[in-house]
């Protein structure tokens, strides 16, 4: 079972590197989470947990350097950017001071339409 994790996680990194403190996690970017981590754990659930830490720490990441993303106007034209883990691409929002992860969906899936109403 997926670990829960806070809506809105801290980022020590974030805060030295950068001042942005923390990154707010979506509730669909939190099914997201739970879905991939529940496909993964049917294989393995240490290759999971492997995959949510990787994760986490791209979070951290992203908020200590929030402009490292970047923009895909091919797969959306909302105003997020997208950050290659693995497979996944995770979607996220540069609020100023936070960063908000709208979306973690696999690279293969339809990104268009999965964007439409996040």
């Amino acid at each position: 079972m997926f670990r829960p994790q806070p809506l809105v996680h801290e980022s020590a990194a974030g805060k030295i590197a950068s001042g942005v403190a923390s990154c707010e996690i979506s509730p669909e970017a939190i099914a997201d989470l739970q879905n991939l981590y529940d496909f993964i754990s049917d294989d393995s659930q240490s290759a999971a947990e492997r995959m949510l830490d990787e994760l986490f720490d791209s979070f951290d990441q992203l908020a200590a350097l929030p402009r490292s993303g970047h923009s895909r106007k091919d797969l959306t034209s909302r105003d997020v950017l997208f950050w290659p883990v693995q497979p996944y691409l995770v979607v996220y929002r540069d609020k100023g001071t936070m960063i908000q992860i709208v979306a973690v969906l696999h690279g293969a899936r339809d990104i268009p339409s999965l964007l439409e109403n996040r």
